[in-house]
């Protein structure tokens, strides 16, 4: 079981939304994305993210993933955080913290967890072309096996055009002694008049390329 805990915290580490990052809705706004993705070998994943405007400081996160491996039970997990800025609204560099609780499960084993992150972003210019950039550093607490995940995400986006974007995350991650990373390139379509985006990428452990993922998702503002 122990081993299975330590598969379950690297699943939820690697389970990052583009859009996590220190940026906070407006009160009263807010954002869905859900994304689906499967390596050749027919291993699954899909994840359902949401975020909500509670307050113009404050930004209620929701994260609902489930994975479906060859060698284990379908595994799982849920998150409900709270990201609360630091830095000025009308700061360049975005600062923000975040603090959660949920839950990952194995077949029928249930293992809760605390969340705790610290986020810095901010946009930037190549060229004539604008993008942004974030790093998010985190600690996921395991509450039963007494282990813990610490992480480090980063992601450089860049607009290509007003319809297309292309973005680079890098995700990095360690428990137990043991470091794992994972890139995971994508192109994200925003088509004319819409409220939606369309992200088509792949994500692939460094080192593991052979069992690299094909990732589609859907983002939505409200």
């Amino acid at each position: 079981m122990l081993y299975r805990c330590i598969l379950l915290l690297c699943t939820i580490s690697f389970a990052q939304m583009a859009q996590a990052g220190p940026w906070l809705r407006e009160k009263g706004s807010a954002f869905t994305a859900v994304s689906f993705s499967s390596t050749y070998y027919l291993e699954t994943g899909s994840q359902t993210y949401l975020e909500y405007g509670l307050t113009d400081k404050t930004t209620v996160v929701a994260d609902l993933g489930i994975s479906r491996l060859h060698y284990v039970d379908n595994t799982g997990y849920a998150t409900v955080s709270l990201r609360r800025a630091i830095s000025a609204p009308d700061a360049k560099s975005k600062w923000a913290y975040e603090i959660g609780a949920g839950a990952g499960w194995i077949g029928t084993t249930t293992l809760p967890h605390i969340r705790t992150g610290l986020s810095w972003g901010r946009g930037i210019e190549w060229g004539k072309k604008s993008g942004w950039m974030t790093v998010e550093a985190a600690v996921i607490w395991d509450l039963t096996y007494d282990l813990h995940v610490t992480k480090v995400d980063t992601t450089l986006g860049i607009n290509f055009t007003d319809i297309t974007s292309g973005m680079l995350q890098l995700y990095t991650a360690n428990v137990a002694d043991q470091t794992i990373g994972t890139i995971a390139p994508s192109l994200i379509f925003n088509p004319k008049n819409k409220k939606y985006r369309i992200q088509i990428g792949s994500e692939s452990q460094l080192g593991h390329w052979e069992n690299s993922a094909l990732k589609i998702g859907l983002w939505r503002e409200f």
